[in-house]
């Protein structure tokens, strides 16, 4: 497993971030939006990630309304807390109606919830510590804003979380799903290390401005849904049916059409795998991480098996031109919206 540095920090005396190349995403572990999860095997798949090396973990409190957090720390309980990161966020409430609405949504037993994009200073400095009894610890490695709050001045949602630094109970700030202006905002009010952001082979837009921009700044960029959702694992056919509560039924990635047109291209890199000995999923998150700019991939798994080969993806050697036939082959790759 590789470990890249994320940002040094802007105090002497506290130590650099550093996250495996390969996070563990536990969006899925919490099961909301993704047609459920069974609780044992989401710990099994952590623990399973950190004996392969994957020694970071992203999750929030909206994935399953609490319920992702409490499984990450369920199963970091009884590791070195030193010898892991935790990286959560703050920001999207379903329990107060406040701020910008993001979405009418289900909870896990399938009641309807309202959530909502806010990030007040007193909502800042209340998630926080209801995100550390959850995940079990003193303290968050990575603390970041899950999207963009409207209504509240970046100023003071970023003095909330400079708070916590002082406390002790955040280490580094970061942001997600932030542009270039907000992130320019947001770096006025505290020292901001990291963007986590969506980019995958079919999602690359942040290639024309943030990347530029963090590459610049020495900003770390942590990619989210390298595998769009699964879909570049070649296991997707057309007529794929989804739960009924999966949000991926409604996104136009997974179009018949489109799913035909992926699975083309993947054909067309799939010697590469093969000569490898390697599954088109582990070399897909290859590529992803030796992006410029790129300096994680979040990657989940539901078991302990996935978390295994997520893992190993990191130990693939890909030499340049390699890197830039795939890269040819998706460049001719045009999807339907």
């Amino acid at each position: 497993m590789e470990y890249r540095k994320v940002s040094s920090s802007d105090h002497p005396e506290k130590p650099d971030l550093k996250l495996s190349v390969i996070t563990f995403g536990a969006w899925a572990a919490g099961g909301w939006m993704w047609g459920g999860t069974e609780r044992s095997e989401a710990v099994k798949a952590i623990r399973e990630s950190y004996d392969a090396g994957v020694t970071s973990i992203d999750t929030a409190p909206i994935y399953g309304q609490g319920l992702s957090e409490e499984i990450v720390g369920e199963a970091i309980k009884d590791l070195p807390r030193d010898k892991v990161q935790i990286l959560t966020k703050y920001g999207m409430r379903w329990d107060l109606a406040k701020g910008d609405l993001a979405m009418h949504s289900k909870n896990n037993a399938g009641e309807p919830i309202d959530v909502y994009k806010y990030a007040g200073r007193d909502s800042v400095i209340l998630e926080c510590e209801n995100s550390l009894k959850r995940l079990g610890t003193d303290y968050i490695d990575l603390y970041q804003i899950h999207w963009p709050d409207h209504t509240t001045p970046i100023e003071e949602t970023m003095e909330a979380v400079s708070q916590l630094i002082k406390e002790g109970k955040v280490r580094y700030a970061g942001v997600c799903n932030y542009d270039t202006a907000l992130m320019r905002e947001a770096s006025q009010h505290i020292h901001l290390v990291s963007d986590q952001v969506p980019y995958s082979m079919v999602k690359r837009d942040i290639e024309a401005e943030l990347v530029p921009y963090c590459i610049e700044h020495e900003k770390a960029i942590l990619a989210y849904s390298p595998m769009e959702r699964g879909l570049l694992t070649g296991k997707m056919k057309p007529g794929h049916q989804f739960a009924e509560d999966d949000h991926r039924a409604s996104l136009y990635f997974f179009k018949d059409e489109n799913l035909t047109r992926v699975n083309e291209f993947l054909s067309k890199i799939k010697p590469i795998a093969d000569d490898k000995h390697v599954t088109l999923g582990q070399l897909v998150l290859k590529w992803t991480i030796e992006q410029p700019g790129i300096t994680i991939a979040l990657a989940g798994a539901r078991n302990a098996e996935q978390a295994r080969q997520n893992a190993a993806a990191a130990d693939i050697v890909l030499d340049q031109g390699e890197i830039d036939l795939i890269t040819q082959h998706l460049n001719a790759l045009e999807l339907v919206k």
